[in-house]
């Protein structure tokens, strides 16, 4: 079934992460993508794989599953006047090469729009697109992670822990998200006015707005909410908490007066009468305000009673007594968890040589056009013969821009 966005043809010049993974999800919703790749390829395609499984790259081939590669040097006169034809047709151009580099080989919003004025150009960036750091090279880990406050954020007040880690390519799929939401502002907009227009998505912005909670409290009140550790938290039935079988789960129950009674009828069901008639005569722990005070011993008393039993076990209770609660699951447990395939979370993409591949779907699904991705990721200039010869170019012209170093 075609997706939403059948008949768009989007280019991209983009590399590493967060400019092809914002044309990957175009590619998904059905769009045509072309992307221009140097001779030397999209630097994505020599990461080493973690896994250290020979002749696969799982990072490259989810962000560029389903587009089409050219081997294009946007340096050489001939390769950039190649790269032109392919634009000038476009509905929509996406980069995430860094300003200066953008201007360099004159693929600006500017070159582009003169000829092509219908065009959405779409440019992802580390720290936006002006101020003094408009040049500054950065990757996601720097920009969304770092920069922005999420990364300090998660360590509690005082804390001489390392600050974490962050997983590969959150910030860059956040990043990559806003991008192809605000493209498909733009052509909208584009059937209004015939006008294409700059879209702008960064890193650093990104990572702000996911931080809009804190932010918004200190741009009001000019107060910062500091992170708290577990035990000592406003409200205790929002709290990670360690059952009996080394399995972790959250309790996110917001209104916790409300959810109070229910809680305890819950330990009671698992751990016995006893248990839920102590803290219910417990003055400390009588309403919200209480339990803030006292969360510390509530915390230590909760810890107790719920690591004598299995995670499945306080679930079940959890559920008949309607609790709002999560596990705590590894990448191998969501990998096989029902309610994943029925959110729609995997895909299967043709691999090319007749069978698929189980990947991550696209950000949203579509009920009547559908979205899925039309193939896997493409060799290094696998599609740049094809797409010349649909530019009008000869097999001869062809064979000199390789001989001139143009395409690859």
């Amino acid at each position: 079934m075609p997706g939403p966005l059948e008949g768009l043809r989007v280019v991209e010049a983009g590399v590493w992460v967060a400019g092809p993974a914002a044309a990957a999800i175009l590619a998904d919703w059905g769009a045509s993508v072309i992307k221009i790749e140097p001779p030397a390829g999209d630097p994505l395609r020599g990461m080493s794989n973690p896994a250290r499984i020979p002749g696969i790259n799982p990072p490259f081939e989810f962000d560029n599953r389903g587009k089409r590669s050219v081997a294009i040097d946007l340096a050489h006169p001939d390769g950039y006047r190649a790269a032109r034809r392919l634009i000038d047709r476009a509905d929509v151009f996406v980069t995430n090469l860094i300003p200066r580099a953008v201007e360099r080989l004159r693929l600006t919003d500017a070159d582009l729009r003169d000829a092509n004025p219908g065009l959405v150009y779409c440019r992802v960036t580390g720290y936006g697109p002006a101020g003094e750091d408009r040049d500054r090279p950065s990757f996601d880990a720097a920009a969304y992670w770092s920069r922005s406050g999420i990364m300090a954020s998660l360590q509690e007040e005082g804390s001489t822990c390392d600050p974490p880690n962050p997983r590969g390519g959150v910030g860059d799929h956040s990043t990559a998200v806003a991008a192809a939401a605000g493209v498909c502002a733009a052509l909208l907009a584009r059937t209004r006015t015939g006008r294409g227009q700059i879209v702008d998505a960064s890193l650093y912005r990104t990572g702000i707005y996911t931080m809009a909670w804190d932010f918004s409290m200190q741009l009001r009140t000019g107060q910062v909410v500091p992170q708290s550790g577990r035990r000592a938290v406003n409200n205790p039935l929002t709290n990670p908490y360690r059952a009996g079988d080394g399995r972790w789960f959250y309790l996110v129950n917001l209104q916790a007066d409300r959810y109070w009674p229910g809680f305890l009828r819950a330990i009671e069901r698992v751990a016995g009468a006893e248990q839920g008639i102590r803290l219910r005569g417990d003055p400390r722990f009588v309403d919200l305000r209480r339990r803030r005070e006292y969360a510390a011993p509530l915390i230590a008393e909760l810890d107790r009673i719920i690591a004598g039993h299995p995670r499945d076990v306080w679930g079940q209770a959890f559920d008949a007594e309607g609790i709002v609660w999560a596990k705590v699951q590894t990448v191998e447990e969501v990998t096989a968890d029902p309610q994943a395939a029925a959110a729609g979370a995997w895909v299967e993409v043709p691999d090319g040589v007749g069978g698929t591949l189980r990947m991550v779907a696209p950000p949203a699904g579509f009920s009547e056009t559908g979205a899925a991705p039309a193939g896997p990721a493409p060799e290094l200039g696998q599609h740049t013969e094809m797409l010349l010869l649909e530019e009008g170019y000869s097999w001869e012209e062809i064979a000199a821009l390789k001989e001139s170093g143009a395409i690859g």
